[in-house]
């Protein structure tokens, strides 16, 4: 994408009233507006709210909303030119049940309070395979305490990604730590049981996996009460 496509977007983001792009010291210095207040501030109802981490170009987030109008759909990335489009299809298509925020996920315990959060979705993050990258991937031990934080105590996170190592090293930690595993599959598509709000939606870069014949792993689980 072009420097000049990507200024537009940022405009654009900014005009856009369903997205936020909160400052790193205004949610470090706990002086965010809509932290434990997402239903009364912004959604103005009390359905549950569902949030997905490194949501990309936001097509995960905004067809689960349009799945389920019952629920309030949040995507966050720290990439606006990229969720610009999610952002811009939720406003022309009149969804009110969809957010984006702009930051890093390293911040979302200062995105959302105690919790305020009822399910969690990961999709297709990068697996940071490389050892001295571990601290960057999102299902490890200090990510998923930062969830625990703003999960509801029966809280769901799923996690859908074509790396069969994210997904070994994922069950793999959630077994050691004693958390539910729920469901979790290897290969979705093959596999008549698999949930379908999982196999129903894909996103384009799931589609060229697909189309290589890579096989779509999946595991939704609950972190045990510390």
């Amino acid at each position: 994408m072009g420097s000049k496509n990507k200024l537009k977007r940022f405009k654009e983001n900014e005009q856009f009233e369903n997205v936020i792009q909160p400052e790193r010291q205004e949610l470090q210095g706990g002086n965010f507006d809509f932290r434990g207040d997402w239903s009364g501030k912004f959604f103005k109802n009390d359905h549950p709210i569902v949030v997905e981490l490194g949501c990309g170009k936001g097509e995960y987030t905004v067809a689960l909303a349009q799945k389920y109008p019952e629920k309030n759909f949040i995507g966050v990335d720290i990439k606006g030119a990229r969720f610009w489009r999610g952002a811009k299809t939720a406003l022309e298509e009149d969804l009110p049940n969809v957010a984006f925020v702009r930051t890093q996920i390293e911040l979302i315990d200062y995105v959302f309070a105690q919790d305020e959060v009822s399910e969690i979705w990961i999709t297709f993050p990068d697996p940071q395979i490389k050892y001295k990258r571990t601290k960057h991937r999102l299902t490890n031990a200090e990510f998923l305490e930062r969830y625990r934080k703003i999960l509801k105590p029966e809280g769901y996170i799923h996690l859908k990604t074509d790396s069969e190592f994210m997904h070994g090293y994922t069950l793999g930690l959630l077994h050691g730590a004693g958390h539910e595993i729920e469901y979790a599959h290897h290969d979705v598509y093959s596999n008549e049981y698999s949930p379908e709000e999982v196999t129903s939606i894909q996103t384009f870069y799931e589609k060229q996996y697909l189309e290589k014949g890579k096989p779509i792993t999946y595991i939704r689980f609950r972190l045990k009460n510390s």
